[in-house]
């Protein structure tokens, strides 16, 4: 019976030593969680056997139980290295159809050939649908997708306003030729704004300002060059005294603005500065020839400091010059927050929420069954999967250009390696001695 007790403490200290090398070995392991090997003793004995005197039976493995505290999170450059500080796994398929779901701690993600996101071993991550404000429209597992980085360019938008604020001097005198935008000295100032078409394309608006009588200016429009017409849509709020009216459609018009005698704006006319791009021959590339274009001169007449343009004795001055088109987009980047919303971002300034990690929790974390890969895969045990949203509930955070390093403790283990081997060694020699007893008895005669 001693044989069979010594060499049942060698196989646990072989055991023993197995579990704390395989820790060892992978104490740089991206998500790796330690494990330790649990043992109790055997005992057996019969119902009349003197249970006072009865010896233990040696030990046993119980099991080898997986530890999933959190790892040191170590920072990288790329944004798609994710880590998990707090509860949660990230939840893989290996195809895109498939409902095979692993579960993983380590978050080295990167883009296929077809710019899904997966990991090393091509397991797609999965993703919550989101909407257009990002919010999630569902958190069930079942509705999570494979992630995918969109690879078409972000849409442009063309220009429909031009915000602008400007003082024009007081003190400029009516110049004394006709207006001609290709001369000076026909107009008092000039500024420029790079608008987009509906295709993306860019145009320079140029505004023209010459000054036409004490106080009253006229706005003149040229894009690319070429002079167009200001929309009548209504009776202005200035005084019309000269009668400034908007030439007809196919003439270059003009806008007016009028300023009380203290340097205040007072009107405009029409009420809404609007210039039509039609038939100026200027959008010949296929875009949308209705484009029309607002100037808001900040007419903001409310509060104690309306936003208005001004005619103070000062030089001519644009604080604010502004337009709300884009251009054609290209994918610069993405941006991973830590409730695990994925948003790309555009070269036109623009962002697109595209999707939102899913975390998924299980109420036993060391009865999921190791598959490898440093992942794991539900069990009757584990429970089953509870899917939800980063930093919601008991789920983590996301740390996007981190990883969640191993929760190996090299100095323990090294400890740990000590003792195995002196049990192993120990073992070993209650082996030897009970060899030696038994030898000694096999030699009396």
């Amino acid at each position: 019976m001693s044989f069979n007790i010594a060499l049942s403490g060698l196989n646990a200290a072989q055991k023993d030593l197995d579990v704390t090398s395989n820790n060892i070995a992978n104490v740089n392991t991206t998500g790796f969680k330690e494990s330790r090997a649990e043992f109790v003793d055997v005992y057996a004995a019969s119902l009349l056997a003197g249970g006072k005197t009865k010896v233990g039976d040696g030990v046993l493995t119980a099991d080898v139980a997986q530890q999933f505290a959190q790892g040191s999170i170590k920072f990288t450059s790329n944004a798609l290295d994710l880590a998990i500080t707090g509860n949660g796994f990230f939840a893989t398929v290996p195809e895109l159809d498939s409902l095979e779901v692993s579960y993983t701690r380590a978050g080295e993600f990167k883009l296929n050939a077809d710019n899904f996101v997966v990991n090393s071993a091509g397991g797609h991550l999965l993703g919550f649908p989101v909407n257009a404000d990002g919010t999630s429209s569902s958190v069930a597992l079942s509705t999570a997708k494979p992630i995918r980085i969109p690879t078409a360019s972000g849409a442009p938008q063309q220009s429909s306003e031009v915000d602008i604020r400007m003082n024009l001097p007081a003190g400029d005198a009516v110049p004394p030729f006709a207006f001609d935008h290709t001369d000076p000295l026909t107009f008092n100032n000039s500024t420029s704004v790079t608008i987009f078409d509906s295709l993306g394309d860019s145009h320079v608006m140029t505004y023209y300002f010459r000054k036409v009588a004490a106080n009253e200016w006229d706005v003149h429009t040229a894009v690319d060059g070429t002079l167009v017409n200001v929309v009548d849509t209504g009776t202005g709020t200035g005084t019309q005294s000269d009668g400034v009216t908007p030439a007809a459609a196919g003439a270059a018009g003009a806008a007016r603005l009028y300023y009380s005698p203290g340097g205040d704006f007072v009107g405009q006319y029409p009420d809404t500065i609007t210039t039509t791009i039609l038939g100026a021959g200027i959008l010949t590339n296929g875009a949308d020839p209705n484009q029309t274009i607002t100037v808001d001169f900040n007419l903001d007449t409310t509060g104690p400091n309306p936003n208005e343009p001004t005619q103070f004795a000062s030089n001519f001055e644009v604080t604010s010059l502004e337009q709300d088109g884009l251009a054609v987009g290209r994918l610069t980047g993405l941006d991973i927050d830590a409730d695990g919303l994925v948003r790309a971002t555009y070269s036109n300034g623009t962002s697109e929420p595209l999707s939102r990690i899913a975390l998924v929790g299980f109420a036993n974390n060391q009865g999921l069954t190791q598959v490898g890969g440093t992942s794991w895969k539900e069990s009757l045990v584990s429970g089953e999967p509870l899917a939800g949203e980063a930093g919601s509930g008991t789920f983590g955070t996301i740390n996007s250009s981190a990883l969640e390093q191993s929760n190996v403790n090299l100095t323990s283990e090294l400890i740990d390696l000590i003792s195995a081997q002196r049990n192993f060694q120990a073992n070993s020699r209650a082996l030897e001695v009970d060899n030696q007893l038994n030898q000694t008895i096999l030699q009396i005669r």
